[in-house]
């Protein structure tokens, strides 16, 4: 059976996918003439429509519109390249957005049921505020002192500790590198680094977990100030790059001052710095990275901003080293152990809630295993042994 198709929406969905008509043709042998024009034309058939709309990451519904549909992220999106705003998202980016508005919706209702009510540092610092006070005043709601985050043997170690104690105080972090657990699907850190979906009782940051250590690092600190601010954003800046959001700007200087402190580097870095080759100031540089778990480039970013370099000169540097890191980011990475990754990805708070709330009967196994991305039963009993749960399973006939 052929299924009559507006050739413009399967070219949008390869677009959308970043496919070329070439490469849907690779793919698909029958793809030229689904979307040729006159007696060339021959429509695909439903078991190809599916298979093409799964291919694509494409919703089935969307292939019976009359037109491609204008998607916009549901978010406020500060994203920009150089002056220009992105504007199209990937399929990857919506997924992952509206996976954890549907986290954060459940949550919500979670924790109104269980007698919480809104956090208050949540919307308490203003845009635009004095950023030191505003960093001081983060990290002491949030606990992170730097003795601790200096003591961190690593930059995974301090990145942890960091959404440890965010989830502490009632923020899940989401922090991952694909689509669900589809290694298939990358999220692109040139697209986005992170967002925060800010709510007064359930706030959410999600830090893209394919990006450096270091840098995820600043962006978990970035979207931390978003949630003190209580402004929901999707961002892609870091501190070693101009913002052209207010908000932005102010966020990233928050964060720099949270995780790299000037009266604190001054402590480490003498001025006189300044007056040295540029490799004994990348040194300076590798060290305030080493001592406070950021980049290279955050560091030497704050080196200028206290006034130990020149900004031409930082820059110079800076150009370097950013280069050096984006080769050796296309290193392949691991896999990692899927239940210890499997709380990290979704937020090890929301995990324990949903977890316990489906043994207990509040909730269902089918919503459970939907909202963390699990399809076996037995997948999502090991992680409650992993997650170290014991739990009254009074719903546990349900299970089967």
């Amino acid at each position: 059976m052929r299924v009559p198709v507006n050739p413009a929406l399967l070219l949008w969905a390869c677009e959308r996918r970043g496919w070329g008509p070439e490469e849907a043709a690779e793919r698909f042998a029958g793809f030229p003439r689904w979307v040729a024009p006159g007696d060339e034309h021959r429509p695909p058939t439903m078991k190809q429509l599916q298979e093409f709309a799964r291919a694509t990451y494409t919703p089935f519904g969307y292939s019976f519109l009359a037109a491609p549909p204008e998607e916009q992220v549901p978010i406020p999106d500060l994203r920009t390249i150089g002056d220009a705003r992105l504007s199209r998202p990937s399929p990857d980016l919506l997924e992952t957005i509206y996976t954890c508005q549907s986290r954060q919706a459940w949550y919500h209702d979670h924790a109104l049921m269980e007698g919480g009510g809104p956090l208050p540092f949540v919307g308490s610092v203003a845009i635009g505020s004095h950023v030191v006070r505003a960093a001081t005043s983060m990290r002491a709601g949030l606990g992170f002192e730097l003795e601790e985050q200096a003591r961190a043997k690593s930059w995974n170690d301090a990145l942890r500790s960091l959404a440890r104690h965010a989830e502490e105080i009632g923020i899940l972090v989401m922090t991952n590198g694909v689509v669900g657990s589809n290694t298939h699907r990358r999220l692109d850190p040139a697209e986005f680094r992170g967002f925060a979906l800010v709510d007064p009782i359930a706030p959410v940051v999600f830090v893209n977990g394919a990006d450096t250590k270091a840098a995820q690092m600043f962006t978990l600190a970035h979207e931390l100030a978003h949630v003190w601010a209580g402004a929901t954003a999707l961002s892609d800046v870091s501190a070693s790059e101009p913002a052209e959001a207010t908000v932005e700007r102010w966020c990233n200087a928050v964060a720099a001052e949270l995780l790299v402190p000037l009266a604190a580097l001054r402590g480490v870095v003498s001025p006189s710095i300044g007056e040295s080759d540029d490799e004994a100031v990348l040194d300076a540089a590798k060290l305030l990275a080493q001592r406070f778990k950021v980049s290279t480039l955050v560091a030497l970013r704050r080196l200028f901003e206290a006034e130990y370099l020149a900004q031409d000169r930082m820059w110079s540097i800076y150009r370097r080293e950013h280069a050096r890191l984006v080769a050796a980011s296309k290193r392949s990475q691991g896999g990692g152990d899927y239940y210890a990754s499997k709380p990290v990805r979704v937020s090890r708070r929301f995990a324990e809630a949903i977890y316990v709330s489906a043994w207990e009967g509040r909730a269902s196994f089918t919503e459970a295993m939907r909202l963390l991305n699990i399809k076996k039963m037995a997948t999502f009993q090991e992680l409650g042994a992993r997650l170290g749960i014991q739990v009254e399973a009074a719903g546990a006939g349900d299970a089967a």
